[in-house]
């Protein structure tokens, strides 16, 4: 039977409209719900360097940053002459041209790991301004259009290795963890002035003995690298922060320690992620692993559902929580699944490089039932988000990536050390 045509093109006015409805931003790194995940469920699964890509821009000069997306704008940090300059770039989604670019510059040494460039952090955006923590030169925001509308001092932010924590928004507050180093702040800012609401200093203490890639050696890096979380658990709003030694959760109104749970190693690469009702933390270098439901007061160090002193591989990549398990890469390439309710590996697989760095340091994002994540190598794969393993896909574009990617309106968003890509389909509604 044929359907008349008015039928048909209301079926078609529909169908579009529920399709446009599903699509979504990628506000942040962990995507708009800040576990790494997007209400979307069709994405691009097979591309190369040389097909299935919508565009590629160079950028002129190394990061670890991802992208983040809103609407027609794509968006990230960008680190220039030797660290001296620190800019936002804004391009535009549909053809990869550069609309602005915009920043600060701090003249000052600052020291940074040699495979952590400056501006490792990533913006964040809630379509109205776009914010950037750019370490020793500030927190920076501009509207959508590349003005500069404030930046604050948070003052100098000393370690070996730099920083990489990126800012958070909520309701009307930007949450940055300045640190690591001496001085390390928590701290709540007006994202429409900059102005301080609260802060909390977070001191770093070495602890007498290491259990995790120190154990054994004499001092040893300590600090955070993780992204603050904020949460809505047991009828009030919470930020989740693993910090040296602790696991810990602040009041969003004024910063004040809500609970802490015991067991996280000095030194912290990951961010935390919740879901199911549960928080799922890791520690970096060979560290710790704790799963605990974030209620309570004090100390809820004997509420840990699983806890792993030392975990048996590096990660630098935050979990992705997805029903009923755990799924993370350590950086030496290996995935794995988890059971949530008791931490028992289900399955680990070693992602296969195309060329010859395998290692893995952003982190799974996913879509529906897909996981995609990017090696050194520039290979994303795509695997099955399942208690049984399945390798979907593996895209090589040949180019050094340690960024997590970002998917909005069934793109695919990825930065590597020496471009910017996006693959897939043109967006419905341009």
């Amino acid at each position: 039977m044929q359907l008349p045509g008015r039928i048909l093109t209301l079926t078609s006015v529909l169908l579009l409209a529920v399709s446009t409805s599903l699509a979504a931003n990628w506000p942040a790194w962990r995507g708009p719900a800040q576990d790494q995940s997007t209400p979307e469920t069709h994405f691009p699964i097979h591309w190369s360097a040389k097909e299935g890509s919508i565009w590629k821009v160079a950028l002129p000069a190394p990061g670890n940053s991802s992208p983040v997306v809103w609407e027609n704008r794509v968006f990230i940090t960008q680190a220039t002459d030797e660290g001296r300059r620190r800019s936002l770039m804004c391009f535009d989604r549909a053809d990869g041209k550069l609309l602005w670019q915009t920043g600060l510059d701090y003249a000052l040494p600052e020291s940074h790991h040699d495979a952590n460039p400056h501006c490792a952090a990533s913006p964040v955006t809630d379509g109205e301004r776009v914010i950037a923590s750019f370490g020793s030169a500030g927190v920076l925001a501009c509207d959508m259009a590349g003005h500069q509308l404030w930046r604050t001092d948070l003052g100098p932010q000393k370690h070996d290795w730099g920083q990489g924590s990126s800012p958070t928004l909520f309701g009307d507050l930007c949450i940055v963890y300045h640190g690591p180093g001496p001085g390390s702040t928590l701290y709540a800012l007006d994202k429409k002035t900059g102005k301080k609401q609260w802060q909390t200093p977070l001191p770093e203490v070495q602890p007498p003995e290491r259990y995790d890639g120190f154990a054994g050696k004499s001092g040893g890096q300590i600090g955070t690298f993780g992204t603050p979380l904020v949460i809505h658990a047991e009828d009030r709003d919470q930020i989740i922060l693993p910090v040296v030694n602790r696991l810990r959760a602040f009041s969003v109104k004024n910063g004040a320690e809500l609970w802490s749970c015991a067991g996280m190693n000095p030194l912290v690469y990951s961010s935390p992620t919740y879901g199911e009702g549960e928080l799922v933390a890791f520690g970096g270098f060979f560290g710790s692993a704790i799963f605990i439901k974030p209620s309570g007061d004090g100390d809820i160090t004997a509420r840990r559902l699983y806890y792993e002193q030392r975990t048996k591989r590096h990660r630098i990549g935050s979990p992705v929580i997805y029903q009923g398990h755990v799924y993370f890469c350590n950086t030496v390439g290996v995935a794995e699944c988890v059971e949530l309710a008791t931490g028992r590996t289900v399955w680990e697989e070693r992602l296969p490089a195309t060329a010859s760095a395998g290692e893995i340091w952003g982190s799974m994002v996913r879509a529906g039932d897909l996981l995609y994540v990017v090696n050194q190598s520039g290979d994303t794969f795509v695997v099955k988000a399942s208690p049984k393993f399945e390798l979907i896909a593996t895209n090589p574009v040949g180019e050094l990536s340690n960024s997590t990617p970002a998917l909005s309106q069934g793109q695919v968003f990825l930065r590597t050390h020496q471009s910017l890509w996006c693959f897939g389909q043109p967006p419905l509604n341009r």
